[in-house]
């Protein structure tokens, strides 16, 4: 039991009154999120919080760490608005399931361990961006329709959204210093909603987004043809969706880590979340995954353990099925000021305080992870991104490391010992280091100090060997390491490669 569910894991102190109250409150900032996204992508409200309710229970039951709270992500949804204009709802589910088990296999196959490749420069920038992403999409709810077109508020309607909106950011302020027994969101919303109920003001609620009256989730196997031209269609949109969520859901994992001080499981949150996709395929849901949002607003609500997340998506489901006359009279002022807090608690601050001691590299990485996560709204890319930019800045530094000490020994043999990988970016002054036409007869290269890495190093050292043998000079390579010899061996129809062990030195001779 105890290894199953986290819930029951009586090792862990639970604080049942402050996961439930937290749970509360992050079903309350999910639905309208949950709704914004489905509509956005021209899908049914309600697959929305379908979604939120299957992601939700799912991952928290069994997820890859306590305190993450998963549902309907608009990171995902985004993914699918293409298909859904092309080919419509059906393969839009079949593509989610699909989705979902690709996940599954990244799991089962152990690559979650690859988000250690994220370097800390792309986080700050990745977390940065999507503060100000969460920032800017409140900015919809102080916008109407008028002939079909989006515009702002204006007179008395915005001064009314913008006072309940600074009410409430007031509110979850203050309330923190006087006790921290109610989650200062939760008490925010309530005190604006009985605000504007008993007092009758006339605001934007969530009914104005969409109704979240309706059933329980139908079973629902998509209506598609199951054949090759169908994979071919829909697998390019699982890919991109299963790698959006798994990289979302992996940072998030990893900043939950860095918050509470505990280690989560990665590639166990990878398999929950292809689960909860599979079901949101099947049970008419739009898809989703970790929603780094709403996990802040559940740790800061005070939550460690799993119970928020199972209250958050059983809340959600009750309230569709039972509650929606009362929450559809929520202000989506509270929300929205909520939010606004969540947004400014996500941005590192301190990132702007070290700026001035970052390298130049790291924060030009910063900043670019950052636009395109503002500008395209794809966390993936900017993470793929930041990384390559990191691995190329990696690889120019220690390529500029590759050095090689030169002398004559007593026997008169030119030795060069070198120093710093020999690998792809390092040939051009691996190969400089050598003089060839007046080196003596017999040359060891000592690579006591270096490693030869890939197959950019085999040829460059081919290069070298090939120089000195055109000229009748042979050379010795000394103090290879194991794997540096498998490769050589394994690259013997490249380099004529005459490995023999010498007694004293472990030399390996070209000839």
């Amino acid at each position: 039991m105890k290894k199953l569910f986290n819930l029951f894991d009586f090792s862990q102190k639970v604080n049942y009154k402050t996961e439930v109250l937290a749970g509360f409150t992050v079903a309350m900032t999910m639905i309208p999120e949950s709704l914004s996204f489905a509509i956005l992508a021209g899908f049914p409200p309600l697959t929305g919080l379908y979604a939120a309710f299957i992601a939700g229970f799912v991952t928290a039951i069994f997820g890859g760490r306590p305190g993450l709270i998963s549902g309907g992500a608009g990171a995902t949804v985004i993914v699918l608005i293409a298909l859904m204009k092309s080919n419509g709802l059906e393969y839009v589910f079949a593509a989610v399931a699909l989705a979902g088990v690709l996940q599954i296999l990244v799991g089962l196959f152990k690559l979650g361990k690859f988000i250690r490749l994220v370097p800390h420069p792309v986080m700050f920038g990745f977390v940065n961006g999507l503060a100000i992403v969460i920032f800017m999409s409140q900015l919809e709810q102080f916008k109407t329709i008028v002939n079909n077109q989006s515009v702002w508020l204006s007179g008395s309607s915005m001064y009314i959204m913008a006072g309940l909106v600074a009410l409430t950011i007031g509110i979850v302020m203050l309330v923190p210093k006087l006790t921290k027994a109610v989650p200062a969101s939760l008490i925010a919303i309530m005190v604006v909603f009985a605000l504007v109920f008993f007092f009758g003001i006339e605001t934007k609620t969530v009914k104005d987004i969409a109704s979240i009256s309706g059933g329980f989730p139908p079973f629902h196997i998509p209506n598609i043809p199951i054949n090759w031209e169908t994979l071919k269609l829909i697998f390019p949109y699982s890919l991109i969706m299963a790698a959006v969520g798994l990289t979302e859901g992996l940072l998030t994992l990893n900043l939950v880590d860095e918050i509470t001080g505990t280690k989560g499981n990665g590639n166990r949150e990878c398999i929950a979340q292809g689960s909860s996709n599979i079901l949101n395929g099947f049970f008419f849901g739009m898809g989703g995954c970790p929603m780094i949002a709403q996990t802040l607003v559940n740790l800061s609500a005070g939550s460690r353990a799993r119970l928020s997340g199972i209250v958050a998506s059983l809340t959600i489901l009750l309230i569709i099925l039972f509650g929606a006359p009362i929450i559809e009279r929520l202000p989506m002022a509270a929300l929205v000021g909520v939010m606004f807090m969540v947004a400014i608690g996500t941005f590192e601050w301190a990132s702007l305080k070290i700026v001035n001691k970052m390298p130049n590299h790291d924060v030009f990485v910063v900043v670019i992870v950052a636009l395109i996560t503002v500008l395209l709204h794809n966390l993936a890319l900017a993470v793929l991104i930041g990384v390559v930019i990191s691995a190329l800045v990696f690889a120019w530094e220690s390529a500029k490391r590759i050095r090689a000490k030169k002398y004559v020994d007593a026997n008169g043999v030119k030795n060069y010992e070198i120093y710093g990988p020999l690998f792809f970016a390092s040939t051009a002054g691996f190969a400089e280091k050598f003089d060839v036409l007046n080196d003596t007869n017999e040359v060891i290269i000592d690579f006591k100090e270096s490693r030869i890495a890939d197959m950019s190093a085999i040829e460059a050292l081919n290069a070298v060997t090939q120089r000195y043998n055109k000229l009748g000079k042979k050379v010795h390579l000394r103090h290879l390491s194991p794997d540096c010899i498998r490769l050589l061996k394994n690259a013997e129809a490249i380099i004529d490669v005459n490995i023999m062990e010498d007694p004293n030195y472990m030399v390996v001779a070209v000839n």
